[in-house]
């Protein structure tokens, strides 16, 4: 079993390619969701209520850029 994070860098190291490329995927997957979550629960928290008011009014003071 390993136990720390330098056995498990080291581990990693190892890996053949396409299992070092399966573990990046499931990372890259596991991140977007704890994202998703996050962003979930900042939005029902009302932490970004504030980005909507901001949103509103710069709409009310004109038109707004294309990105």
């Amino acid at each position: 079993m390993m136990s720390t994070i330098a056995e498990i860098q080291q581990a990693i190291l190892n890996l053949p390619e396409a299992e070092y490329d399966e573990l990046i995927q499931w990372l890259y997957k596991l991140d977007e969701a704890e994202w998703d979550r996050q962003i979930e629960s900042d939005s029902s928290a009302g932490k970004l209520d504030f980005l909507a008011a901001e949103a509103t009014e710069a709409k009310q003071q004109g038109p707004l850029a294309d990105l």
